[in-house]
């Protein structure tokens, strides 16, 4: 969280606007600053791939924030929006938590403001409620249990089935747990823009132009367009699962910062991102595409912006991540 008058700081010194010499080599430079600062960086498989190169740890929002707990690094300087930089700050409270750009939201996350959720949730006091970590802070506080795309179907089946469930705040999410775990929760109508504007039929097409070709995606996407998968998963599902399988060709619905590292881990593969609705590049995430080298470099350099988060949301919006990791832990998760 980063308040108005810290943000009229950095603007009155320029520090979001400094100019980066152009002749620097900002591999070299970001790794001496790293060292110079005992800093980690992290970086999402949706960030650019200059970025997923330089990082010490690439994956998703919450296992980033679980590495990183685990260093004796000092600074965290996390590649990926607002909400994944709060997580990190939760679970390192001690750390110096910091984000390339202040800008960088996610219409996941906005799409549940807390004040509203928590009057959503008011409605319903004998519901526990569920939530998918791509929430802000204070709706991770006015959560029971948070989940992952991952574990998400273990931990609604780890409730009794006559417990009430509300599910938010991915509307798509909440129908494909719905559906695979039989479950009647109510949902959060909320929703990522990039998983929702893909074009099943232009999918169809592409998928009869590549022969064997597989479409996999991820299940914050729309129900029509999984019905169509061959698999459904997480990023890190969808990353081992094109390692692992036979096919030499996929046509990958999620964020195309992934297909950096499928090429990476499988480059003897193809891998194809789906189209949008239209001729925009709209499965690259513009909230994640604001962080740049250039950004890292005096995000690092300058230490700001910081991520602070107060001591009471902090404690609250800790407990339904612990209470997932108790639960993941007695299922072997």
């Amino acid at each position: 969280m980063i308040s108005q008058d810290n943000l009229k700081e950095l603007e009155e010194k320029g520090y979001l606007e400094k100019e980066v010499d152009p002749t620097l080599d900002l591999f070299d430079e970001i790794e001496k600053l790293k060292k110079e600062k005992n800093a980690v960086i992290l970086a999402h498989y949706y960030q650019e791939g200059d970025i997923q190169d330089i990082a010490d740890f690439v994956g998703d929002s919450l296992a980033l924030a679980q590495k990183a707990a685990k260093t004796d690094a000092d600074i965290i300087l996390f590649a990926g929006v607002n909400f994944m930089a709060e997580t990190a700050k939760i679970l390192s409270p001690e750390k110096k938590v910091l984000l390339p750009d202040l800008n960088a939201g996610c219409s996941l996350a906005e799409s549940c403001p807390a004040d509203e959720f928590a009057a959503f949730k008011a409605e319903r006091p004998d519901h526990i409620v569920i939530s998918y970590v791509n929430c802000s802070a204070d709706v991770k506080a006015l959560t029971d249990i948070v989940c992952t795309s991952t574990n998400a179907v273990q931990i609604v089946e780890s409730l009794p089935e006559d417990q009430k469930i509300i599910f938010g705040p991915d509307r798509n999410l909440g129908a494909y747990l719905n559906k695979e775990t039989g479950r009647e929760m109510v949902i959060w109508d909320g929703s990522c823009m990039v998983h929702e504007i893909f074009s099943l039929e232009k999918i169809v097409a592409l998928k009869a132009e590549n022969h064997g070709s597989e479409i996999i995606a991820h299940p914050e996407c729309e129900a029509e367009l999984l019905e169509y998968a061959s698999f459904i998963g997480s990023t890190a599902a969808l990353l081992r699962y094109s390692k692992e399988s036979d096919c030499d060709t996929f046509i990958v619905a999620t964020e195309s910062g992934i297909l950096h590292q499928m090429q990476k881990d499988a480059p003897e593969k193809t891998f194809i991102p789906a189209p949008p609705l239209n001729t925009c590049a709209c499965n690259d995430c513009p909230h994640m595409r604001l962080n740049t080298l250039e950004k890292l470099y005096n995000c690092l350099k300058y230490e700001v912006p910081e991520m602070n988060l107060d001591e009471r949301l902090i404690e609250e919006a800790k407990r339904p991540i612990i209470k997932m990791l108790d639960i993941s832990a007695k299922l072997g998760l």
